[in-house]
């Protein structure tokens, strides 16, 4: 076994920790050898900051109790926004990566807002590990949303378009 300092091992990963944000990346893992039975694996990664906001409606004033049922009524969809994922045309990421829309850079996009699909039909690629996954359409109809930007990364799960 080879000796090192861990000074040194902490120096190396306060180093990748620089490279991460520098070059704006989420995740890096390294392996560091120092010997033939002597590593160091180092992964780090980068949460995002998820920012939530809860609107809540304005309590009602007790001049008008006529009115105050209609108000109540127009105030629940805004305090309760749509979740894409839960949408039953959702079209989700099967896996972690990067979505495109075309098959290449400067080609037409495999769908666009208001074309029709039929059901297995290329919507998007996920590329995961220098892999292009195809991703289908679950179903037949009309592409409603497109929640993605070409060359946006994705979440296992995270809704990409909607499909009614």
């Amino acid at each position: 076994m080879s000796k090192h300092s861990p000074d040194a091992d902490v120096a190396f990963i306060q180093a990748l920790a620089e490279l991460l944000n520098k070059n704006e990346l989420t995740e890096l893992s390294v392996k560091r050898e120092y010997g033939e039975d002597d590593s160091l694996d180092v992964r780090v990664v980068k949460q995002a900051n998820i920012v939530t906001t809860t609107v809540a409606a304005a309590p009602m004033a007790m001049a008008a109790p006529a009115a105050a049922p209609a108000a109540a009524a127009a105030a629940a969809p805004a305090a309760a926004p749509e979740d894409p994922a839960q949408h039953p045309g959702a079209v989700t990421s099967p896996m972690v990566g990067t979505a495109y829309l075309a098959a290449e850079p400067g080609a037409a996009p495999f769908v666009t807002v208001g074309a029709t699909v039929t059901e297995g039909q290329t919507v998007l690629i996920i590329e995961a590990m220098k892999t292009m996954n195809h991703i289908p359409a679950p179903k037949a109809g009309t592409v409603k949303r497109i929640l993605v930007a070409d060359g946006t990364p994705v979440e296992f799960g995270a809704p990409l378009m909607i499909v009614e």
